[in-house]
C-alpha cells in the first residue's frame, strides 16, 4: 500500500512538474505562429498625392492660380489679406460651405445660392485643371490649421 501511494505522490510530482514546460512548448509556438501569419501581407506603398498636391509641388501650377485666383477672385468677392471687409479671406481656416478640396471645388463650380458667389462651372481657359490650381495656391498659402 506504502508503494502504490509513492507511485502516485512521485507521478503527481512529476505531472506538475512538467506542466510549466508544456505551457513554455505551446506559448512559443504560439507566438511563432503569430508572428509568421502578421508577415504575410504585402508592403505598404505610399498613397498617390491628389491632384491638388501634384499642383502645390509644382512653381508654374501654382503660379498659374495665383495669376488665376487675381483676375477671377480677387478684389472683387475674395481678399488676399485679413481684415474688415465683407469679401471673404480664403487663407485661413474657415469655409462656410466645407474646406476639403472637393467642396472648394464644387462651391466654386456650382456656386451658392442666394449669394454673390456664381458658379464658374468648367469656363476657366484650362477648365477644370484651372479650377484646382488655384485651389492649389490657396492651399499654398493657407495659414497653418489646427
Amino acid at each position: 500500500m506504502l508503494d502504490c501511494f509513492m507511485l502516485r505522490s512521485r507521478t503527481k510530482v512529476e505531472f506538475t512538474k512538467s506542466m510549466p514546460m508544456k505551457f513554455l512548448r505551446l506559448s512559443v509556438i504560439v507566438i511563432i505562429l503569430g508572428l509568421l501569419a502578421s508577415c504575410g501581407g504585402e508592403p505598404q506603398t505610399p498613397a498617390e498625392p491628389t491632384i491638388v498636391e501634384g499642383f502645390m509641388a509644382d512653381p508654374e501650377a501654382v503660379g498659374r492660380g495665383r495669376a488665376l485666383f487675381a483676375g477671377s477672385c480677387s478684389g472683387y468677392c475674395h481678399r488676399t489679406q485679413p481684415g474688415e471687409s465683407d469679401a471673404l479671406f480664403l487663407f485661413d481656416c474657415e469655409w462656410k460651405n466645407g474646406g476639403s478640396d472637393q467642396e472648394i471645388f464644387d462651391t466654386v463650380t456650382n456656386g451658392v445660392p442666394n449669394t454673390r458667389m456664381v458658379g464658374f462651372g468648367s469656363n476657366f481657359p484650362e477648365g477644370d485643371d484651372d479650377l484646382w490650381k488655384i485651389i492649389a495656391y490657396l492651399r499654398s498659402n493657407q495659414q497653418a490649421c489646427s
